[in-house]
């Protein structure tokens, strides 16, 4: 079978020569887009160095977030090692710009597993609902915002923050385009314009042209162990946007009155800068392992979202098994072709943040590195796997081929 899967492999990538161009082009565009902003500021070898203790005159640190609000077309941003995660930045944005009696509302469904505790949706002693901060949410329907509903509710409620979530997270739901933001933040205005609109961008970073920023949202968040740490990046997150909002979000990450005048960069700022800099060529190379994981996957007869030849908004694959043996086999697979413990198998846990079991491989440099080739989910039907990553496209190939062998024999 392996010699047959080879030659499967060649031939799927024939069919995908055109698709794989048209990544290539959007490469090239976010490419000139980020060498660009390193030029504009001058980046120079002094900004490689670090600081410690609070980390006052940063000038690393400072340039990076000059550097990603010019890329987001942003007025200013926070970039910072002391992020844990891309939902530790979330959690700070949203206790940053919420107070006690203001209404969250998300117009994405319930927001991904690891924040329902933050909102208070599974009880938490600290969760924003702690604080008298109320939740609401409204469906997607049909994988469109639902328009009419949105606007009756910003007519009849005030609201302080709208949350978006692009990326599908545990959910078997299309990801949000920027063609869609930009449609749905214009309305919003309309009717509401102090509504603050919050973008969680995890996965989306580079997969297009454009980011949300550019066709109106006021704020954006995501994670540098995903897209725009390039596989480099050992930690840290990123928040961009309004200068007022990033103000508010830094006194909550640090301390009010200090805000982004402390936190010592202790040696992350080559490794973000170096992350950023080969990051569309990174995320070039995850939409390309996607694509392909696609076309076989689908071949073998299994569904699949996005389907290969679909526009892609970020570098997620679903794949629907309908079998609890055939998800894990499968992740399985992906573990053994990774390049750090391809020796260990994965099996279903307890993870921290959410109400299932989950199975993830990630064979990765960086601990949770979801832009290295990683496969995980929740065990519970329809048993989906969802598949993210790949540093390069011949390792992200061999991955695949791996984790197909594993559930066809």
């Amino acid at each position: 079978m392996k010699i047959e899967l080879k030659e499967m492999v060649k031939e799927a990538e024939l069919v995908l020569k055109e698709q794989f161009s048209k990544i290539d082009e959007i490469c090239d565009s976010n490419s000139e887009k980020v060498l660009s902003a390193f030029q504009k500021f001058h980046l120079s070898e002094a900004h490689l160095g670090t600081t410690t203790g609070y980390g006052y005159s940063d000038l690393g640190r400072d340039i990076i977030e000059e550097i990603y609000a010019e890329i987001f077309k942003a007025e200013d941003a926070l970039v910072r090692n002391q992020f844990i995660s891309g939902s530790h930045a979330l959690t700070v944005a949203l206790f940053g710009l919420l107070r006690p009696g203001d209404t969250l509302l998300s117009i994405t469904g319930k927001p991904y597993d690891t924040l329902e505790e933050v909102i208070g949706i599974r009880e938490n002693a600290s969760s924003l609902k702690s604080f008298g901060i109320y939740y609401d949410q409204i469906e997607l329907k049909e994988d469109e915002f639902d328009e009419e509903t949105i606007l009756t509710y910003l007519k009849n409620n005030k609201v302080k923050v709208i949350e978006i979530q692009r990326s599908r997270g545990y959910s078997t739901r299309i990801t949000v385009s920027i063609e869609q933001i930009e449609r749905i933040v214009k309305k919003i205005k309309e009717i509401s314009k102090d509504t603050i609109i919050m973008i969680d961008n995890c996965y989306c970073e580079f997969v297009g042209k454009k980011e949300p920023i550019e066709v109106g949202a006021d704020i954006v968040v995501g994670s540098l162990i995903k897209n725009l740490g390039g596989g480099i990046a050992s930690n840290g997150a990123y928040i961009v946007g309004r200068k007022d909002l990033i103000a508010l979000c830094a006194d909550r990450l640090t301390v009010p009155g200090e805000g982004k005048e402390v936190g010592p960069s202790l040696g992350a700022n080559k490794l973000i800068l170096q992350g950023l800099y080969f990051a569309p060529s990174v995320v070039t190379s995850s939409l390309k392992t996607a694509v392909l994981a696609s076309y076989l996957l689908e071949q073998f007869g299994y569904e699949v979202s996005p389907k290969w030849n679909d526009t892609r908004s970020d570098i997620v694959q679903m794949i629907v098994f309908h079998s609890e043996e055939k998800q894990i086999k499968y992740c399985q697979g992906i573990q053994m072709g990774s390049p750090v413990d391809s020796s260990a198998i994965p099996l279903p846990w307890d993870m921290p943040g959410y109400d299932s079991k989950i199975i993830m491989a990630s064979g990765s440099f960086t601990q949770g590195s979801s832009i290295e080739l990683s496969c995980d989910g929740p065990i519970k039907p329809p048993y989906v796997a969802y598949m993210q990553g790949g540093l390069t496209y011949s390792y992200g190939k061999l991955g695949v081929m791996k984790a197909i062998e594993n559930i066809l024999e």
